[in-house]
């Protein structure tokens, strides 16, 4: 058991890739019982760091409880980190796990060896409590650090580029946590002028969006936003207004209409609901 959970420690921060890749290593494998694994959940949760965002550490913190109190056994855990495209940041899919489901199968339990049965109960009990501490870590390590200074942020080309990523996921129930000030600032287009955040006119800005051709597909995906509008309080001009918060939430909500998905909440800052 020992050598497992080194396992599981090793791969959550080293992330070692297989051909249909999990960065968790399976339980029922470890205790020869894989014919018994039982089906996903049929849930997956997509957790987006704006790596160009300074986040406070309460609310590091309270993202990562949000976490672990939505994810669940049987579920699918998938987290990307993307900034504006430099050498060092740019758009990754940082991991990808799934937890197993726990075997309660009580017929098929009766016919099996007690050490085995033994083995797997305490590898699953331990293997969420892994995950657990692992992404936490992971997340952690994904926020801009108090020295990084990326001037540009691609939410919207990321956004998409993510979108036609998780199209190769199964999972018929995604929900989406995204953590970002929500203030595009690239070439497709930027959320301020003059050194100030500009107040938007939502139809102008998704109209333009449209024709850059950068609406994603989510198909019905549930998202939760956190960190909109997030100031950094060494900055100049940090100030936000409740109208441009209001536009700003306004252009969102139209964009993910657009993008087929829904804006459960608009977190400015704090996640205030549970994801679901």
């Amino acid at each position: 058991m020992r050598g497992l959970i080194g396992l599981i420690l090793v791969t959550l921060a080293g992330f070692a890739h297989a051909a249909e890749r999990n960065d968790i290593p399976s339980c029922y494998r470890y205790a020869q019982l894989e014919a018994e694994r039982p089906a996903d959940s049929g849930r997956e949760l997509v957790i987006v760091i704006d790596q160009t965002v300074k986040v406070p550490l309460a609310l590091k913190k309270s993202l990562w409880q949000h976490v672990i109190r939505y994810v669940q056994p049987g579920d699918r855990v998938v987290l990307y980190q993307f900034s504006a495209l430099l050498q060092d940041n740019y758009l990754k899919r940082a991991f990808d796990g799934k937890l197993e489901a726990l075997f309660t199968n009580q017929k098929a339990r009766n016919n099996m060896g007690m050490e085995s049965l033994k083995n797997l109960d305490s590898c699953l009990l331990k293997q969420k409590q892994y995950f657990d501490q692992g992404i936490g870590k992971l997340m952690a390590t994904s926020f801009a650090a108090e020295g990084d200074n990326v001037a540009k942020s691609e939410i919207i080309d990321s956004l998409k580029h993510i979108a036609t990523d998780l199209e190769n996921d199964p999972a018929p129930e995604k929900s989406l946590v995204l953590v970002s000030d929500m203030l595009e600032n690239s070439a497709f287009g930027s959320f301020y002028s003059n050194n100030q955040i500009r107040l938007l006119t939502p139809q102008q800005e998704i109209a333009r969006v449209e024709k850059q051709g950068l609406i994603a597909a989510f198909h019905g995906a549930k998202i939760y936003v956190a960190g909109a509008g997030l100031i950094d309080t060494s900055a100049k001009n940090n100030y936000r207004s409740g109208k441009i918060m209001q536009q700003l939430e306004a252009f969102w909500r139209r964009y993910f209409i657009a993008s087929d998905a829904e804006l459960v909440s608009f977190g400015a800052p704090e996640l205030t609901v549970e994801i679901k």
